[in-house]
């Protein structure tokens, strides 16, 4: 194994959208901050800036320079640590209820969102046991029902709390990492038809999820109620046409655009730099996703080629499912634009998740 310099492009990709989305985010923030009643500067200041970016940047530095075998010996504690956290949200004090979901631990000082070291957690274990399987993962005893009895203890939690968005990114960058290290296709798709029926299950006893699909079909059937966020999302997608309004510009973000700052801000972004910045972010994040499955294809060994491929997973298809529930294309979820939306943990996760790839970028064949 060569001990080399980091992916410099992987990491000049993540550095250029975290650095464009504060720009975003600051613009975003203006509207937020301009209305009654809303976020405070402090805030947005402590979860965004400190938390998210200050304390990511060093979890980046930090775990890039190690040697990722390190975080394969934790990766089992570090996922009974999520599952520990993400059970607190439902302790009466600790957790923080927003929206009708309880999501958020309170810590006084700011939120912060446990679902993030959950989602990570099962990665790296998950990448941990895929690698120790090896032959056993073809098969339905030794792969296929472990896979399940372990995707089991997220889909559990999240749907409880409930956010099945989340568990949505977790149960796809799963899959991916399971088909990647050697699972059967067609075991993939036993287990796909099983995730329809009990989605379809969910929805029938969560009347919420009933409304955001009902409101993805038909958006114009309530537009002042369920399909309101969607409808004005859609304006100042349109509004942006080719070039946008100009960087601070958006109209939307002053009243009418819910959650500017969060669900919401890849609409600011196309009402403001239009088709061409709207499209730039997501030919940054696709370069994002080649780059890293093409450090996953060099890695020095199974652990850290399968752990790459898990951790671009999560990143790709949350911010893609983000972007996709902005234009109409998949039902609201509620899922951060990473690297760009407000959400301290959201960034401060993001950011770590990245430094353990360029760790392994660092140590390939």
């Amino acid at each position: 194994m060569n001990s080399k310099k980091v992916d410099r492009v992987f990491l000049w990709t993540t550095l250029s959208l975290v650095f464009g989305g504060f720009f975003l985010f600051l613009s975003a923030s203006l509207g937020l901050l301009a209305r009654e009643g809303g976020a405070s500067f402090e805030s947005v200041f402590v979860s965004q800036i400190v938390l998210g970016l200050f304390l990511g940047m060093f979890a980046l530095y930090f775990l890039s320079r190690i040697h990722y075998k390190y975080v394969r010996k934790i990766s089992f504690f570090f996922f009974l640590l999520g599952i520990i956290l993400t059970v607190c949200v439902f302790v009466p004090g600790i957790g923080f209820a927003h929206g009708g979901a309880k999501r958020w631990i309170d810590l006084r000082f700011t939120t912060f969102q446990p679902s993030e070291v959950l989602k990570l957690g099962f990665v790296l274990y998950f990448a941990s046991w895929l690698a120790a399987a090896k032959d056993k993962v073809g098969t339905f005893k030794g792969g296929t029902l472990p896979f399940l009895a372990l995707m089991s203890i997220p889909a559990i939690l999240l749907v409880l709390e409930p956010d099945v968005g989340t568990f949505g990114v977790i149960a796809i960058a799963g899959a991916g990492m399971f088909i990647s290290a050697g699972g059967k296709m067609s075991h993939m798709v036993v287990i796909t038809l099983m995730g329809i029926l009990s989605f379809a299950a969910v929805v029938h006893y969560k009347p919420y999820l009933q409304e955001r699909i009902n409101t993805f079909l038909n958006p114009e059937s309530d537009p002042q109620g369920s399909g309101y966020q969607l409808n004005q999302s859609l304006i100042a997608v349109g509004s942006g046409q080719i070039f946008g309004r100009g960087f601070g510009q958006s109209i939307q973000k002053f009243g009418s655009l819910p959650e500017p700052t969060n669900d919401s801000i890849f609409a600011v972004a196309s009402e403001e730099f239009g088709f061409a910045g709207s499209s730039t972010i997501v030919l940054f994040f696709l370069f994002f996703a080649l780059r890293g499955f093409h450090i996953a294809g060099r890695a020095h060994d199974r652990w850290g080629r399968i752990a790459v491929i898990g951790i671009v997973l999560l990143i790709i298809t949350q911010s893609f499912i983000n972007i996709a529930s902005m234009v109409g294309l998949f039902p609201l979820t509620g899922v951060p634009l990473l690297f760009i939306s407000h959400g301290g943990s959201a960034l401060l996760f993001a950011l770590a998740e990245v430094g353990i790839i360029l760790s392994i970028s660092r140590h390939r064949a």
